[in-house]
């Protein structure tokens, strides 16, 4: 016996298949059978399923005479089903790295006969949505699908479970709302997303107008006439099965606008017949489907409708008025004086204090007391400034203030809002990192990263700066063609590196220590980077699976891209460590003894401690396609690559069981790399930017 039963109906799904299919075996837990159920499929399904079952034995291809819809087909599976539990995709699911093993840790944590996941959405724009899988108090209020959940099997076939055969696309309603029920204290949640559901643009009947969605008032008769659904059961059930069908009424994807009357009727008459005595309606919707009314049902579309649009007038007006009075005052503002000794800060786009900007701020309280900083935040980030620390909040009228009065401007990206520079303002580009993608104008040639960025207010931004800091030659050159203006390059170093030439070793044990790496563990800091082509973040990586691989003597410390939010999706491993939403990366850098990273930017810095650099690079070919890079990073060149070099997950595994991944060869590339992108780091950058910035004149008078 196996421990899950993955069954998939597949019927003119050739395009999803087999993505559908590697995302079950490439899971990190291989307890499994892979059940595929070629539903008379006329494309190529069933070829791609035989190929798959030739050269791998936990797949299956199991073919039906006839069609029998998803239903019929996910029966047939079921029935030759051997594992403890079932767990139902379609063939445009995708069963996310590190699913099953989540699924198995919770299924032994709790018994229970039913578990529920969550799932996300995935459009043919590759725009990743929640799956509105939000089972709060009562997991009856999850969406009625099979493939966000999974059931023990001799459970299935003890209750005599069944999807309704035939090709409507409500087929699992009455066997998923039956198991729920009929679980009770044996249904678990598990807070994951485990399945990405692969929104198709056409040919689904689930997403394809018209009368088959008719069929979803029919399971619900079906529903309400079952023996187990009746007293405390049919009230539980009835104000989800009403939302539900309210829900369908308003999707035009689902229902047409001829079709809406018909089905608001039949709607009516199912909710009069199984209403729960004493059950009152919830909210207008409710009330005019119990009335069985369709023009007042209507009536409250239009007034929603209406409401809309006027809410959404009124709140374009009040920003439009703001924006006004916001322009005056700032107007106001710039006639004053320059205060000589306000500095204003920002990073990351107002995402709070950090890198190059929080290196410069520090050492100027050091050695320039006299200079008052201020961080421009965002609203949403403004709980992570310290306390003490003056800051305004983006778009506010103090942020405008600041702005205009200013005589210091430093940040490593941009100031938000179109501010004017005044005559006297001092503007300090600082960047945040070291360029191995394409910039600024030499982005003109890769328009699928650009994002509808217009170049004209890149221009704009450059002529804005004073200076531009630089840590290498490299970066110098590329600034000065990439973003053409008449500011002073400033070879000085990153400041934000001073810290791996002045901390102690004490420094780097307390930190470890606070991260929990045990004495004695190699700890290895996994920062892959963004993907402009890539929506969330994907590891190319089963984290799971290669700390396994490493040994309890490792930890990976796993640190997503600051794009991605603050979390890195981490199911609990006891060498797994999720640090996304650590405050400082320079502190993650010195606990660790390696990195292994991609097309970071963090390589960079990195290379001054001079410690083991591994690149794990899958999608190099696509990554310079889409962005184009200065250099070949997997060249091998001394000066171009940091060290050793992996391109698969078996590649990268084979670098550390076989000890190759620092070497006395990766020790020389590395060298060669930090001398080629580190010549101006040395501990001191930050003084540097300090005194040329704000002491010029002060250091020039005592000479």
């Amino acid at each position: 016996m196996v421990r899950f039963s993955v069954v998939v109906p597949a019927h003119r799904i050739q395009g999803y298949l087999r993505e559908c299919l590697e995302s079950t075996l490439a899971q990190s837990l291989r307890d499994l059978e892979l059940i595929v159920v070629d539903d008379c499929s006329q494309d190529a399904c069933a070829a791609i399923a035989a190929e798959y079952a030739e050269r791998d034995p936990r797949v299956q291809l199991v073919r039906l005479e006839s069609r029998s819809g998803a239903g019929g087909a996910r029966n047939a599976g079921a029935a030759r089903a051997r594992g403890d539990f079932l767990l139902f995709l379609d063939g445009d699911d995708l069963l996310l790295p590190g699913s099953l093993q989540a699924i198995d840790r919770a299924l032994h944590q709790r018994d229970v006969d039913v578990l529920l996941f969550g799932h996300d959405r995935v459009d043919w724009w590759e725009s990743v949505r929640g799956g509105g899988d939000a089972p709060g108090d009562d997991p009856l209020a999850a969406v009625p699908v099979a493939w966000n959940r999974v059931f023990r099997r001799s459970f299935w076939a003890a209750h005599g479970l069944r999807f309704t055969a035939g090709t409507d696309p409500y087929e699992d309603v009455l066997p998923v709302h039956r198991a729920t029920l009929l679980a009770g204290e044996r249904l678990g949640v598990l807070d994951r997303v485990c399945v990405r559901w692969r929104k198709r643009r056409g040919g689904s009947v689930s997403t394809t107008p018209g009368r088959q969605h008719f069929a979803v008032l029919s399971r619900y008769e079906e529903l309400f006439a079952a023996p187990a659904v009746a007293g405390a059961a049919a009230a539980r059930v009835f104000p989800y099965a009403v939302a539900h069908l309210l829900d369908v009424l308003g999707d035009p994807g689902r229902i047409r606008p001829a079709d809406r009357a018909d089905f608001f009727r039949a709607a009516a008459r199912l909710y009069r017949k199984h209403r729960p005595q004493g059950y009152e309606p919830v909210g207008e919707r409710q009330r005019a489907l119990a009335a069985g009314s369709y023009a007042a049902f209507q009536a409250l579309k239009t007034a929603d409708s209406r409401l809309k649009a006027a809410r959404g007038a009124l709140a374009r007006r009040k920003r439009q008025l703001r924006a006004k009075v916001m322009k005056a005052a700032y107007r106001g503002d710039r006639r004053r004086p320059l205060d000589p000794n306000l500095a204003v800060y920002g990073a990351y786009w107002n995402r709070g204090l950090s890198c190059n900007p929080y290196a410069v701020y520090e050492k100027a309280r050091e050695l320039a007391p006299h200079i008052r900083g201020v961080w421009v935040v965002s609203s949403r980030h403004k709980h992570k400034v310290p306390e003490g620390v003056e800051y305004v909040i983006e778009g506010s009228r103090r942020y405008w203030r600041a702005m205009a009065r200013a005589t210091y401007l430093v940040n490593n990206s941009s100031f938000p809002g179109g501010f004017v520079k005044r005559p006297g303002q001092v503007y300090l580009q600082t960047h945040h990192g070291t360029p191995l993608k394409k910039m600024g104008l030499d982005q003109r040639r890769y328009p699928a990263g650009t994002h509808g960025i217009s170049f004209q207010k890149v221009l704009d931004h450059t002529d804005q700066w004073d200076f531009s800091l630089s840590s290498n030659p490299h970066s110098t050159e590329v600034w000065e063609r990439v973003y053409p203006s008449a500011y002073e390059p400033l070879n000085l170093g990153y400041p934000r590196n001073d810290v791996y030439f002045k901390a102690s070793s004490e420094d780097e044990q307390r930190v470890r220590k606070e991260l929990g790496i045990g004495d004695g563990q190699t700890a290895l800091l996994y920062a892959p980077t963004h993907r402009d082509y890539q929506k969330g973040f994907l590891p190319r990586l089963d984290l799971e699976k290669f700390a396994q691989a490493l040994g309890p003597d490792f930890v990976i410390l796993v640190r997503a891209h600051y794009f991605y939010g603050t979390h890195a999706g981490l199911e609990e491993h006891p060498q797994l460590l999720d640090v996304t939403s650590h405050a400082r990366v320079e502190e993650l850098c010195l606990a660790s003894d390696a990195l292994i990273t991609d097309y970071s930017s963090l390589m960079f810095d990195y290379a001054c401690l001079d410690r083991p650099i591994i690149t794990y690079a899958p999608d190099w070919q696509a990554y310079r396609l889409a962005r184009g890079t200065y250099f070949d990073l997997l060249s091998g060149r001394p000066g171009d690559t940091p060290g050793a070099v992996a391109t698969s997950e078996e590649e990268l595994r084979f670098l550390f069981q076989a000890e190759a991944w620092d070497t006395d060869t990766t020790t020389r590339l590395r060298r060669a790399f930090r001398a080629r992108f580190c010549p101006y780091d040395d501990g001191g950058a930050a003084e540097r930017v300090v005194r040329r910035l704000f002491l010029a004149g002060a250091d020039q008078a005592r000479s």
